[in-house]
């Protein structure tokens, strides 16, 4: 089949979404599919089977910032591709961010397939109003990420949805060299903000070993302030890191760490830990539990508890046994939810609205 992904977010900003449409593409591809990603870029495309829309616009969204593209040249672009590329079936991410996917859901003229990444709130359900009802209803097949994605969705827009957790390319993470540690090493990944808990962690570091080191990768609105609060030398600060390095320093790490208080509808980097081998401690929220399971394949801490988080870090620091079962656990999770089992069930759909 001759396959259309389309991005609302920068994809070359690291992102969850982004991360699954590409993925998605990758698996897509090698199963003999003909698939072109449509999406903004803020530099060279991310891979060649990639068609830049433009640069995006930081925009605030969901406690967070989504690197969207509004303006009118990204949507003729997007108008322009979807013409010229005629595909088969069209794939939108989020299908009501304001940019290319919601030019593609009111003007393209194959069938539609629509997955919902968002829980918590939207900017876009509730500025847009009753219009997007009607958009939406062009959509043959609607997909949810989480029963929170889905829960927004439906109450907003009404309609039946289909729950297909985020899949992980559990090769990119499994195999290939460890990033090199000189100890217990905790591992943090994501956008400086108070949703992803960074500061929970930070002040958790004071009840753990003197010989525990902590990679905080990433940055954000609060990495100033967080570096002049938390002043520790067992902190390495990396900022942004690439693919290779993010899947190096999960395989190197003894444990990785999401903190986050809210605002999480899929914990899609917890699942590249599980596949990386690293033993995982979370927070405990709905959308984390989407992925993991406490005592299974993690440990979940009380949301915004330091305390309970530093227990939590050290029973699995302390305990070899438990920290093998963690890591066993992770990787037959990570399994469930490969990619390529994903990839196959859309193929399903892209079929069954395609006839």
């Amino acid at each position: 089949m001759r396959i259309g992904l389309i991005c609302p977010y920068s994809l070359t900003i690291p992102g969850g979404v982004q991360g699954q449409v590409l993925g998605l593409a990758r698996s897509l591809r090698t199963m003999g599919h003909e698939v072109r990603v449509l999406g903004p870029c803020d530099g060279p495309p991310p891979d060649a089977g990639v068609t830049p829309l433009g640069r995006s616009v930081p925009t605030a969204a969901n406690g967070s910032v989504a690197p969207i593209a509004p303006d009118p040249s990204a949507q003729l672009r997007t108008i322009r591709a979807l013409r010229d590329e005629d595909f088969e079936v069209v794939h939108l991410h989020e299908p009501i961010a304001p940019g290319p996917t919601m030019t593609a859901l009111v003007s393209a003229s194959a069938p539609l397939v629509g997955t919902f990444h968002a829980a918590g709130e939207s900017a876009a359900y509730r500025y847009l109003g009753w219009g997007l009802r009607r958009m939406a209803k062009r959509l043959a097949h609607r997909v949810a990420v989480s029963p929170d994605a889905a829960a927004l969705a439906v109450a907003h827009l009404g309609g039946e949805y289909e729950l297909l957790f985020n899949g992980i390319e559990v090769e990119r993470f499994a195999v290939g060299a460890a990033h090199p540690t000189e100890g217990p090493t905790i591992f943090f990944l994501g956008r400086h903000e108070p949703r992803k808990g960074l500061e929970v962690l930070l002040a958790a570091l004071a009840d753990l070993p003197d010989d525990v080191r902590v990679w905080v990768g990433g940055d954000g609105p609060q990495t100033d302030e967080l570096r002049q609060r938390y002043p520790d030398r067992r902190v390495e600060w990396l900022g942004r890191i690439d693919d290779a390095e993010r899947a190096a320093r999960m395989r190197g790490a003894t444990v990785y760490c999401s903190p986050s208080v809210r605002g999480e509808s899929f914990g899609m980097v917890l699942l590249e830990a599980m596949a990386a081998g690293c033993a995982l401690v979370a927070s405990d929220l709905d959308g984390h539990r989407n992925v993991a399971t406490d005592g299974v394949d993690s440990l979940l801490a009380p949301v915004g508890d330091a305390t309970a988080l530093a227990k939590a870090i050290r029973r699995v620091l302390d305990d070899t046994a438990l920290r093998a079962e963690l890591v066993a656990g992770g990787r037959r999770r990570a399994d469930e939810l490969s990619m390529r089992h994903l990839a196959e069930r859309y193929v399903d759909i892209y079929q069954a609205v395609s006839v």
